[in-house]
């Protein structure tokens, strides 16, 4: 659940550059100003979708648990970072504006009543429908009150073996300060009475996070019970202030500044940079206080006084806090509660039955196209680059690496091709948010096992999903590649969709080559043959190709555009999809989350269509479309329309040219935008409305053919 989380990668700093708003007025003057939407309330309504599929009668009981979870951690980390980027610059007191003209103090108190209702909603759907629900199946979130003297007994045992060793209360009087609460930590607000003088004192005990946070009363195979560990604890304060009375007890939780700003010098070792600042990460400013709703006033101004956050900064909740820890509770082994086990196929390209095929055979005689988690991430991606590690033909193998897993396959593998003697270059870009120490540990097993590893660019973070492998075959060296739309990690695979494209095509393998010499060189290209590479090139690519669209429409020649994107905020191509509408182009757009483009306003959008696709995977492929007057083209990638990705991140985006791969991709796009399909549209008053009659479920229905496919 938490790989969800990061993949939101919201960016504080991703305004529009001034540079940009001067090119870009040139195209706009017959634009209104209002054109856009604002990115955090986007955002919240995306997050508001997440919550409705917890809402949803229809889908299984641990699944609806599931998504309050996922809207659990997506909120954290909002606040970790995009709260907290907002706050920063309100209290500087920068009145720079978003695209849609509000200054940051303005867009926190717009977004403060909303997620205060958002918070309340989200709280009483586990509170008031899901726990009943869960209890009714068996599965219950016990109160210490409700326990048996035996279960207490039992309990009680486990506390003093398990939990009260860890346990550091923290008194606050004139000798103690105030304790540092580290983020996202849950702590219990003690209060305590002496009774010789009757005086009434505070501490704070932290809820340790390396117990499990529901402790199991009971197990069996129809019923499961479990105790929050904060009841836990709290039945056994007195255990902790011996000689004292415990008066009252509160939950409570911050949430922190998270946000990494890495001072890249160029004389300086990015390593050593960015190590520093994850230790300054740690003790951020506060941005969020979150208290149980029955909580004593005099306790919230307390910890508001000491916590230093406002009155606005803090959320009363009612029931429990952090239900991001729910993932326990989903985990329950209750298959019939949960969607169906689902197994990903293996590509008849790569198999022959239950036999692997060589990937490199395979690709000489042309590209192929998976599309996860439908097709195995295991016999696909991760068996390219174990057979390029064990083929004694490969010479060298050249990966990008923006997150991995904890056991990477593909990591282990870059190590066998290194120790087996192979020329190995890793590009780990360890500024991946809240990754950073993942993958400083990889880059140092990869430098020991004597991988050439690369960190990335001054300035830049390299974001591309690609492998080369170079093989030598006779008397010729040829070259295969992998491009993909999401990272190399086997576990979001599993979850994620996404879209990875093999091939040993000429032109896109000598692009890779020169882009990994610019990756680990002094090389300055910008131009390639085939790809399209930011910070140079997508945005002015795709943004040509959409002015092509409109020259067909002008002339009454068939166009038509269709992206497939994580997010769309960048105003130079909301821009150009404006003036393609105004053309006559339709423009189809399927948006996952930040959406900042109007849909179907008279004048402005009135042929473009949003559309936003939420379900039992995390809908993540970049996939962008033109008709090309009957010559259409594809393109997939990993790049996102945002300023980060088109200006300050190395991307990259490959022609789909292989007519099996255009044909899935075309098919897939359709059933998208199918009325059928089961999606939320954007409306023109920039509210998202579900589709109340579609039935279809898009990744269902991908099921159900790549299974076919297969067979």
């Amino acid at each position: 659940m938490s790989e969800t989380v990061r993949e939101l990668s919201i960016d504080p700093t991703d305004s529009v550059p001034e540079g940009d708003l001067a090119e870009a007025a040139q195209h706009v003057d017959d634009l209104p100003d209002d054109r856009y939407g604002n990115r955090e309330l986007s955002w919240l309504a995306f997050n508001e979708r997440v919550l409705i599929l917890a809402e949803d009668e229809t889908k299984p009981l641990l699944e609806r648990v599931k998504y309050v979870a996922i809207f659990a951690n997506n909120l954290d980390e909002f606040y970790m970072v995009r709260i907290a980027g907002l706050t920063r610059r309100a209290d500087m007191g920068l009145q720079v504006t978003s695209a849609d003209g509000l200054t940051p103090r303005e867009v926190l108190a717009a977004l403060a009543k909303r997620i205060g209702e958002l918070v309340d909603r989200h709280a009483r759907c586990f509170r008031d429908v899901l726990n009943p629900a869960l209890a009714a199946e068996g599965i219950h979130i016990r109160s210490w009150h409700d326990l048996d003297s035996e279960e207490q007994a039992r309990l009680a045992a486990y506390f003093e073996a398990k939990v009260f060793p860890v346990l550091t209360p923290l008194a606050v009087d004139p000798a103690h300060p105030f304790p540092y609460i580290s983020g996202l930590s849950l702590n219990l607000a003690v209060l305590v009475r002496d009774p010789e003088d009757e005086v009434e004192r505070f501490a704070r005990v932290k809820v340790p996070n390396n117990v499990p946070r529901f402790v199991v009363v009971s197990h069996t195979p129809v019923e499961t019970e479990y105790l929050p560990l904060e009841e836990l604890i709290a039945a056994h304060l007195p255990m902790l202030f011996p000689g004292m009375e415990v008066v009252e007890h509160h939950l409570f939780r911050v949430t922190r500044n998270a946000d990494l700003e890495v001072e890249e010098d160029r004389d300086e070792d990015l390593l050593q940079a960015l190590e520093r600042e994850l230790m300054r990460r740690r003790f951020g400013p506060a941005v969020r206080l979150e208290v149980t709703d029955d909580i004593d006033d005099a306790v919230v101004d307390l910890l508001m006084t000491e916590i230093d956050v406002d009155p606005e900064d803090v959320l009363r909740v009612p029931g429990l806090l952090d239900l991001g820890s729910l993932n326990q509770i989903y985990d329950t082994d209750r298959p019939a509660l949960k969607d169906r086990p689902f197994v990903p196929t293996t590509t008849p390209r790569f198999a022959e039955g239950e036999t692997p095929k060589s990937v490199f055979a395979t690709l000489r005689d042309g590209d192929v196209l998976v599309h996860h988690p439908y097709e195995s991430f295991a016999t696909s991606t991760q068996r390219f680059i174990e057979q390029a590690a064990a083929d004694p033909g490969v010479l060298a193998i050249k990966q990008t690496l923006y997150r991995t897993s904890g056991d990477s396959p593909i990591v282990d593998a870059l190590i066998d091709a290194a120790e087996a003697g192979k020329q190995v270059v890793a590009l780990v870009e360890i500024k991946a948010r809240f990754d950073e120490q993942a993958n400083i540990k990889w880059a140092r097993a990869l430098e020991r096992a004597g991988c050439h590893v690369v960190y990335g660019f001054v300035g830049l973070k390299t974001h591309c999903k690609t492998s080369l492998v170079v093989r030598q075959e006779g008397n010729q060296i040829r070259r295969y590649a992998h491009v993909g739309t999401g990272n190399y990690n086997p576990k979001t695979a599993r979850m994620y969709e996404d879209l990875g494209l093999f091939t040993a095509d000429t032109e896109v393998c000598a692009d890779l080559t020169d882009l990994f010499n610019v990756l680990t060189g002094y090389s300055r290209q910008t131009e390639y043959r085939s790809l399209l590479v930011a910070p140079q090139g997508i945005r002015a690519g795709l943004i040509d190709r959409i002015e092509r669209e409109i020259e067909f429409a002008r002339a009454g020649r068939p166009a038509h555009i269709r992206f497939k994107t994580n997010h769309l905020v960048d105003e130079q191509t909301i821009d150009a999809l404006y003036r393609a509408s105004n053309a006559g182009v339709r423009v189809d757009l399927l948006v996952r989350t930040f959406c900042t483009i109007r849909a179907g306003v008279a004048g402005l959008s009135e042929n473009i269509r949003v559309r936003s696709i939420l379900g039992r995977f995390l809908e993540h492929s970049r996939i962008y479309h033109f008709g090309g007057d009957g010559h259409p083209e594809y393109w997939i990638g990993s790049a996102d329309l945002m300023h980060r990705n088109l200006d300050r991140r190395v991307e990259v985006l490959c022609p789909v040219t292989e007519r099996h791969a255009r044909a899935h991709l075309a098919d897939y796009l359709d059933t998208a935008f199918e009325d059928n399909t089961a999606a939320w549209d954007l409306q023109p008053d920039g509210e998202w409305r579900r589709s109340e009659h579609a039935r279809d479920d898009l990744q269902e229905l991908l099921m159900k053919r790549l299974a076919v496919r297969v067979e």
